[in-house]
């Protein structure tokens, strides 16, 4: 299963804090309180928000952390990339990435194609839409994924179209 560290979740769920009021300043407590992630949790994920680019501080009385742009200049990719590193489906199809069996593997072509699609989608998302309560709306999802009932190995993403589910055999 692909998933995202739990930190970038938390970092995800910060960030759409902050941009529900982008004029306001947060301490690392009130965001904690806030939100409800530990206090050291917090304090470790702005620090890497805040080295990515994405969040500003402010010392002083009335200080504390902003984004560093407006909401809808930050992505889901951005957000991803402070915390986990540049995504890419396998280690062949990151950046600067030598492998091994890049001449008998068959697969590294495909597998940067697949990083290339998930970067873009997770690019056209911005902190604006993370932040709205209601589902997303991604322009090339013409209707919710569900499964096709006609052959269970495919599910439907758009009209006219399907994605094959390839089943593997250990044989």
């Amino acid at each position: 299963m692909l998933k995202l560290s739990k930190l970038t979740d938390y970092a995800a769920v910060m960030m759409a804090h902050i941009a529900r009021t982008p004029d306001q300043l947060f301490t690392a407590t009130d965001i904690a309180d806030q939100v409800q992630i530990p206090r050291p949790t917090v304090s470790k994920t702005l620090k890497m928000l805040l080295k990515a680019g994405l969040l500003v501080s402010h010392r002083g009385a009335q200080g504390g952390y902003g984004l560093a742009r407006a909401p809808q200049q930050i992505t889901a990719s951005d957000i991803i990339d402070a915390i986990e590193g540049r995504f890419g489906m396998t280690e062949c199809s990151q950046d600067d990435v030598t492998c091994d069996l890049q001449d008998s593997c068959g697969v590294s072509d495909n597998w940067q194609r697949v990083s290339v699609v998930i970067r873009q989608m997770l690019s056209s998302i911005t902190l604006v839409q993370l932040a709205q309560k209601e589902p997303l709306q991604l322009a090339w999802m013409q209707q919710p994924v569900t499964e096709n009932a006609a052959n269970p190995k495919t599910t439907r993403l758009k009209q006219h179209s399907t994605i094959p589910l390839v089943a593997l055999s250990t044989d």
